[in-house]
């Protein structure tokens, strides 16, 4: 541990009165989070598991409508993001009114958010599919529709389970996230199993258990952050009302956020699109894979979560020297990290292909994605993400949303169709694309990060 320390801590001093987190504090934050993702992950693994046994075509069904609901889930998420960096700013700033309205906003403009994109999926839901994947096969579009309209109704669940969890998480107090997070997903693996194993429902009896755990999920978390004996929390009479002052304060971090992340998803719909054209097999390889995919990334995700409290916590306090000095401890810190935990995952994957009922060509596929990911998800992932999670913090949004557009929407989506299309490579050149697509997001960030303009920016 000793060893560790002098590896991850920078080489410019900060006196010991600004570093407002230890690292006790910061391993007690990362520890539960790096648990609930991987609570998440091995979830999708066990659903992805039984879900294969009920046929390759419900495997592609559910992982191509999975695409589009995670449009919708990434809208969710970046409220609640939005609302966290600001919630942070206040807390770093010692305003508790301004962070208990805010927190209280958050929730607000999650709950209308997730009530329109759930009247909009179970109206036009079904003719998006058809017009999005025009040539499947029968058996994966049946499977598609039937899980987009069961899913539509979990929504708002997870739109208020996102928003108590964030701003529970940017208290530091992810232990408690995490828990609910397990209590939520024990309740979804029992379901799974009596959904497909006893019931032999395919795609329904994944998507029910999935909807029950968020209604779950957000019940307890909605119930904690009504409570009055902590830091932060929300209150009914600034739930109940939209404050326009914080909602546009919110706002302005969420939307760039939302645009970020949305058109994020919107370019992997776009090349699952591209995928639904390379056979069952293909479409089953690729969906596993992000499975797999999404396991190894969590170290990843946690730290992003991490970022967002210090960073923001600095940035509030308008102590951007401290913020700088975390910057870089935390970026090494998710290096070391992620190289480990990426070794693990790939050293997992072998042993865990064998529970798929899945063909060899299409287990052979997943293995090579997967080890693609992986050696760029431990090498240039904590650059593309966890760092620009910190510069998002700082107040950097519309930076890291056109960072991520050029990135993401130009050049993924474009390196896919000449590797993956042009070129013949299939999936493999759309996890190629994938990964260089990191790096360029990397450079990016980076370069900010060294100019010094991230220092900037204001929130509150």
């Amino acid at each position: 541990m000793r060893f560790l320390d002098r590896v991850i801590e920078p080489k410019v001093h900060l006196a010991d009165s600004r570093k407002i987190f230890t690292n006790a504090m910061l391993k007690a934050m990362i520890i539960p989070l790096l648990i609930e993702q991987l609570l998440q992950m091995v979830v999708g693994l066990a659903d992805t598991m039984m879900v294969s046994h009920a046929g390759e075509a419900v495997v592609a069904g559910v992982g191509l409508d999975t695409m589009i609901h995670t449009i919708f889930i990434y809208l969710f998420t970046a409220v609640s993001a939005g609302g966290s960096v600001v919630v942070a700013q206040y807390i770093g700033s010692r305003d508790r009114e301004k962070g208990i309205l805010a927190a209280s906003q958050v929730f607000h403009l999650s709950l209308l958010l997730s009530l329109a994109c759930m009247a909009f999926m179970l109206l036009f839901g079904s003719g998006l599919l058809h017009r999005m994947y025009p040539g499947t096969e029968a058996a994966t579009m049946n499977a598609c529709e039937t899980y987009m309209r069961i899913v539509s109704l979990s929504f708002p669940a997870n739109a208020a389970y996102n928003a108590g969890a964030a701003l529970y998480r940017t208290m530091g107090r992810t232990s408690v996230t995490m828990k609910v997070s397990l209590s939520a997903n024990i309740v979804n693996v029992i379901g799974n199993a009596v959904g497909i194993f006893a019931l032999r429902a395919g795609a329904a009896g994944v998507a029910w258990p999935t909807v029950i755990s968020w209604y779950v999920a957000a019940s307890v978390m909605a119930w904690l952050c009504f409570r009055k004996n902590q830091e932060i929390r929300i209150t009914w009479k600034h739930v109940l009302r939209l404050k326009g002052s914080m909602a546009r304060r919110i706002l302005g971090v969420a939307i760039p956020n939302s645009v970020e992340n949305t058109l994020f998803q919107a370019a992997k719909v776009v090349l699952g699109m591209l995928t639904a054209t390379f056979g069952t097999s293909q479409i089953a390889a690729n969906t596993t894979g992000q499975t797999f995919w999404s396991l190894a990334a969590c170290m990843g995700i946690s730290m992003g979560t991490v970022f967002i409290t210090v960073i923001g916590r600095c940035a509030g306090a308008d102590d951007m020297e401290a913020a700088e000095w975390y910057m870089r401890k935390l970026t090494r810190l998710s290096v070391a990290l992620a190289l480990v935990w990426n070794i693990i995952v790939m050293l997992l994957t072998p042993a865990l292909l064998p529970l798929y009922d899945l063909g060899r060509d299409t287990k052979r596929l997943i293995l090579l994605i997967v080890a693609i990911h992986n050696l760029f998800s431990a090498t240039v992932q904590p650059f593309s993400g966890p760092l620009s999670s910190g510069l998002r913090a700082a107040g950097n949004v519309r930076f890291t949303m056109w960072a991520s557009i050029f990135a993401t929407v130009v050049c993924r989506t474009l390196l896919s169709w000449i590797l993956a299309l042009w070129m013949g490579m299939g999936v493999i050149g759309i996890a190629l694309a994938m990964v260089l697509d990191w790096c360029i997001k990397a450079a990016l960030d980076i370069r900010r990060f060294r100019s010094g303009k991230w220092k900037n920016k204001k929130v509150i």
